[in-house]
This record gives C-alpha cells, sequence and structure tokens, in this order.
C-alpha cells in the first residue's frame, strides 16, 4: 500500500512522541511518510514530505488553511490527493484538519456534509460509532440519514459489524419525543433504505451494546463525547485514589490488578487511535491533541486497515447518487 501521511507536528506532544509512534509503525510494517519542516529531528529512515507552516490550535481553521499553503495540514492531504499517501492521520487543530482534508481530498460525490466518527467503548461488546461528534454543530434531516449510512459502512468496516443497528440519539425512545429536528429524521431514517433503523436511543444507551450506530448533530455530538470523557477520566481517578487510601486497599487492589488493566486499556481513547472523518474522499484519522506515541501508532494502525478493507471504496458506493 501507499505510505500513511503523518503531521509529525500536530498536538501537544509533538514532534517526539508523534515520531515515536510513526517509528513503532514502520517497525510493524506500516509505511509510514512524514509531513514536516525539512531536517526534522528524529525522522531516521523515513521518507519525508517537505512543509515549512504549522497551524496551531488557536488558529482558525478555514483562514489558515487558505493561507498557510505550505502547512503539514495541507501537505498531507495534499499527498493523499496525488496519490501519493494512502491516508492521512494528524493530531492537530480538529477545524483545520478537516477543512484541509475536505478543501484538497474533496467532498465524496453525494456527500452532504462530511462527519467525524468516534469509536465510544462499550464493555464486553464492540464500540458505539457516535456521528456527527464535532462538524458540523447544525444539521438537516437528510444530513443524519446520510450519517447513518456513512457510519454503518465504517462500523462494518473497523469493527466487522454485520448490519450494525442504528439509533438517533434523542431525549426518548418515543417516535414523538424530541426537537423537530428529531421528529423529522426519524420519519425518514424508518423509510430509508439499506440502514437497520432501530428507532431513538438516549445518552444512557451510547455505552450499550443494544446499539452499534448512534446519529446526532455535531453539537450534541461533541458535548455528549466532552461529557462521556470527563465522566470515565473522574471515575478512574476516584478509583484510583481509593485503591491508595490505605495499605490494605493498596494490596486489594494489587491484587486486583491483572482484572483492571483490560478494562482500563478498553475505555483508554488512545486505544482507538482518533476519529475518522468521514464524505472526504480518501481516510483522514483526526487523533486527540494529547496523542502519545500509543495513540499515534493505533491511529496509524487503524489507517492501515481501512485502506486494506477498500473502506473508501465502499463508503463511495454507498453515497452516490443513483444514476
Amino acid at each position: 500500500m501507499l505510505p500513511i501521511a503523518l503531521d509529525s507536528l500536530g498536538g501537544d506532544r509533538a514532534p517526539g512522541e508523534i515520531l515515536a509512534g510513526a517509528h513503532q509503525a514502520a517497525l510493524e510494517g506500516i509505511p509510514v511518510i512524514l509531513v514536516g519542516p525539512a531536517g526534522l529531528e528524529g525522522c531516521g529512515d523515513l521518507p519525508l514530505i517537505e512543509a515549512n507552516e504549522f497551524i496551531d490550535m488557536d488558529e482558525d481553521a478555514a483562514q489558515s488553511v487558505r493561507h498557510k499553503k505550505d502547512s503539514t495540514l495541507v501537505r498531507a492531504a495534499e499527498a493523499v490527493r496525488d496519490g501519493k499517501a494512502s491516508a492521512m492521520v494528524s493530531a492537530g487543530n480538529t477545524g483545520a484538519t478537516m477543512a484541509s482534508a475536505l478543501l484538497r481530498m474533496g467532498r465524496m460525490k453525494g456527500v452532504k456534509r462530511p462527519a467525524i466518527a468516534t469509536a465510544i467503548p462499550v464493555p464486553g461488546s464492540t464500540p458505539t460509532i457516535l456521528l456527527d461528534s464535532g462538524a458540523n454543530a447544525e444539521v438537516q434531516p437528510e444530513w443524519l440519514v446520510q450519517f447513518a449510512q456513512m457510519g454503518s459502512v465504517y462500523a462494518a468496516h473497523r469493527f466487522g459489524i454485520a448490519n450494525p443497528r442504528v439509533g438517533l440519539l434523542s431525549i426518548g425512545e418515543e417516535p414523538t419525543k424530541g426537537s423537530p429536528l428529531v421528529k423529522e429524521t426519524h420519519k425518514l431514517l424508518t423509510v430509508a433504505k439499506g440502514i437497520n433503523f432501530i428507532g431513538n436511543v438516549e445518552g444512557r444507551d451510547v455505552m450499550t451494546d443494544i446499539v452499534d450506530v448512534v446519529v446526532t448533530d455535531g453539537f450534541t455530538g461533541n458535548v455528549l463525547l466532552k461529557a462521556l470523557e470527563g465522566s470515565m477520566r473522574t471515575l478512574i481517578n476516584a478509583l484510583l485514589e481509593a485503591f491508595s487510601s490505605t495499605p490494605e486497599y493498596q494490596a486489594l487492589a494489587d491484587a486486583l490488578l491483572p482484572a483492571l488493566l483490560p478494562l482500563y486499556e478498553k475505555f483508554d481513547p488512545e486505544t482507538y487511535g482518533g476519529a475518522m472523518l468521514l464524505g472526504v474522499d480518501g481516510v483522514c484519522i483526526i487523533s486527540h491533541g494529547s496523542s502519545s506515541s500509543r495513540a499515534i501508532l493505533n491511529a496509524l494502525r487503524v489507517g492501515k486497515d481501512l485502506v486494506d478493507s477498500g473502506f473508501v471504496e465502499a463508503l463511495r458506493a454507498s453515497v452516490a447518487p443513483p444514476a
């Protein structure tokens, strides 16, 4: 396969952790091409696409992409567009990553709006795909139907879920509950072909095994995602504090550690590498800004798996307008 273009300067811990993850991926046989300034220290034997500008986390996404044409994000997206890379990965500015992918790689024919798909961990089951988790603060019912369509293809290719169950996020299971947007979307999803729609789901259902894909607008999805992340972080910190509060509890915690570590791994966002921007014409993975080398390695693994599985071609076929 073509190499995966990796933004070497994106993220709070760049370039050190980014390069470390790239080298680990290369040792596993995943082809990586770095995107960064000439003479980037730590490249080693990895190839480099030269890019001498950087888009910071607090810069305006659209303006920075238009004006910083030699930025790492823009050059990474161009590498995919020009057939020099099979996918792009960045832990940098999320908005600028989306804008770069959309403006350089382009939108798939038939896609109304790209959406960010995030894997939400579910104990004892495959993750739930949440979309949109931040790309579109305001949406239309027809967009949500397409999000359901794209999310289903993603769930099938990334996690091997046959006929993914799709739920519409609302404040109640009944079709009569929710905002006008939710009610209208419910009607459309009920008659949509090729979507295994199971009805409305609530926030409490996202981390259960009753649904595989949850669709909502980007504002609500991002609030839900951050609330879940914060809740899990608070819970884990509280447990660690309780375990270390007395010598007796510490001893019991040490005994439980083998059982707790797999659970911690399941809930750690770095396990999943990052979110996927669905609807652009290529694989674009958006990693968390605080990504370590482990998260970058996992993002590159996901990129390789999606390329190998023919995900882009399958998604393109699913959203193509009728002839």
